[in-house]
């Protein structure tokens, strides 16, 4: 039986760390998409690809596996056999991921290799295209969301928790923007499946959220 879940939603709203405390509750494999993309620019990295060379990076990509598997009760990211995981946070990383993740041959390659994932395990899978386009056929499809002011709130109080200035109004803007580019984009755009549970979290602890879901799959599962 497939038993994937898919959670899509707007930069902000909680995805990743909802995934991560469902897959822990259910016994499920989280799939951090966002970690792949950061292990495919790695790999460009170490080839001298510079980001903007979108011909170099699509010849290349075929010739990168990556893959997540827990080691000692903590995911790890392998790129071609590699563990890469503690190299996937710096800037140079972050801009090449953010640049390469836009090139239709590098997430063509990242599809296959996400499907394959959720083939050989029960996932919980978090992005912008999950449900549309990664998993159309996931057990549960869930479109996560909150308000701008409330995902702007959640991102202020992050930065000043780690002692860094935040400037409200710009941050709101940043998410608006993304917003309006993660919903235009030509390829693969942020939006709601036909099938898929609506969650706004606007209002909603995490673990509220995670046991709405939670619940919402066990009956997909009873079915």
């Amino acid at each position: 039986m497939n038993a994937n879940i898919a959670i899509d939603g707007p930069a902000g709203a909680g995805k990743s760390t909802i995934a991560k405390q469902l897959a822990a509750k259910l016994g499920l494999l989280y799939v951090d998409t966002g970690s792949m993309y950061r292990a495919l620019a790695v790999f460009f990295l170490r080839r001298g690809l510079s980001k903007e060379d979108e011909k170099g990076i699509s010849g290349a990509v075929a010739e990168a596996s990556v893959g997540i598997r827990y080691v000692d009760g903590t995911q790890r990211v392998f790129l071609n056999g590699e563990d890469v995981t503690d190299s996937l946070r710096n800037e140079e990383t972050g801009n090449m991921a953010s640049s390469s993740s836009a090139y239709p041959a590098v997430r063509e390659r990242l599809l296959g290799l996400q499907r394959e994932l959720a083939e050989k395990n029960a996932v919980v899978m978090d992005g912008r295209d999950i449900g549309t386009v990664i998993l159309p056929d996931a057990a549960l499809k869930i479109y996560l969301t909150a308000s701008v002011e409330e995902r702007t709130r959640r991102r202020v109080n992050e930065l000043l928790a780690k002692g860094v200035p935040a400037d409200a109004d710009q941050i709101k803007h940043d998410i608006e923007e993304r917003d309006q580019r993660d919903m235009n984009r030509a390829v693969a755009p942020l939006r709601r499946a036909d099938d898929a549970v609506l969650v706004d979290s606007s209002d909603m602890s995490i673990e509220e959220v995670v046991d709405v879901i939670s619940a919402l799959y066990r009956e997909k599962c009873r079915k």
